[in-house]
């Protein structure tokens, strides 16, 4: 089975694009960027629910959420990325060797994915200059999505 955790600043709030981009943009975009855990699992989805709790999130400073939805509709498009599977990735091979630490977690960890999504607003907004700025296409692989 696989299920998807998103994990959002509770006191985050929409900054400036520019901020993300190596050159200016014609127009003010803003953005959000969250965490996204995609975890393929056998066994009691509740214990990885209460693991990914435990492990993952910092519950004074954020929010978790089912990540199979986007956290805000009103973003022009949803650039989501991470890192490709030969790539090193410290923060997953920090929770995976914690995870082979703990004694009965109640779930066998099959296979787990760090992506990172970056909402952007504003109209007309135009997905090309983030991934040109932000993925890296030796390390990163992307996805793009616009509202329906």
């Amino acid at each position: 089975m696989t299920q998807a955790f998103e994990i959002l600043g509770k006191f985050d709030q929409e900054s400036d694009c520019q901020k993300l981009l190596y050159a200016p943009l014609s127009q003010r975009l803003t953005f959000r960027e969250t965490l996204v855990y995609r975890v393929d699992y056998e066994g009691d989805a509740a214990a990885l629910e209460a693991f990914v709790r435990q492990v993952l999130l910092d519950p004074i400073s954020q929010t978790l959420r089912d990540a199979s939805s986007q956290a805000f509709e009103s973003a022009a498009f949803v650039l989501e990325y991470g890192m490709k599977g030969g790539a090193l990735d410290l923060e997953k091979e920090t929770i995976l060797g914690y995870f082979r630490s703990v004694a009965n977690p109640g779930f066998s960890l099959q296979k787990l994915t760090l992506r990172k999504r970056i909402y952007v607003f504003g109209a007309n907004a135009t997905e090309a200059p983030f991934v040109r700025d932000i993925c890296n296409p030796a390390i990163h692989t992307w996805e793009v999505r616009r509202p329906a």
